[in-house]
């Protein structure tokens, strides 16, 4: 469909928490939760690797009268790394990258994966922000993947906590 209809609620979810200021939202495919977080900030910066995908995305914001989203062809990692150096600061930011581990064998490689992305993500939200962060990789459990934002806020020097805790939608 192009559309991750699992993430409709956590679309929703997000937005909710979204007071204004610049987000950022890593790996946004078709525009989910940029789209939905565009109505309560400012702006967002919405940034994929697939030109398809971001092709896609100006279409579900055009046609939904949204202007207030920039879009960027980027290796995620890349960018956050230059964005932190550049001490870039969001209110928001949403880390929504695909599965890092397709097979209990890639689980320790996955979880390296989340831990730098989450510590990136924590150097670039601002005091008081949010940073959504998801995981769809199966192998992956909550205890690990919060360890691996644990380790991350630990080696950021900040302190999170959890507001929520979700799931794909039914």
């Amino acid at each position: 469909t192009g559309i991750f209809l699992d993430q409709r609620e956590n679309y929703l979810a997000a937005a909710r928490y979204a007071k204004g200021g610049r987000a950022l939202d890593c790996f946004t495919s078709s525009g989910g939760f940029a789209l939905h977080l565009a109505p309560r900030v400012e702006s967002v910066e919405a940034v994929d690797s697939s030109a398809a995908s971001l092709e896609i995305a100006r279409g579900n914001a055009a046609a939904n009268g949204i202007a207030n989203v920039e879009w960027k062809e980027a290796d995620v990692f890349d960018l956050l790394a230059g964005y932190a150096g550049a001490r870039r600061k969001f209110s928001l930011i949403v880390l929504d990258p695909p599965a890092f581990a397709k097979t209990k064998r890639a689980v320790e490689g996955a979880l390296r994966g989340y831990k730098e992305l989450n510590l990136r993500g924590l150097k670039m939200v601002r005091p008081g922000g949010l940073l959504v962060t998801c995981s769809c990789s199966h192998h992956v459990g909550w205890a690990d993947l919060e360890g691996a934002v644990a380790a991350a806020a630990a080696d950021a020097l900040r302190r999170v906590v959890e507001l929520e805790r979700r799931v794909a939608a039914p």
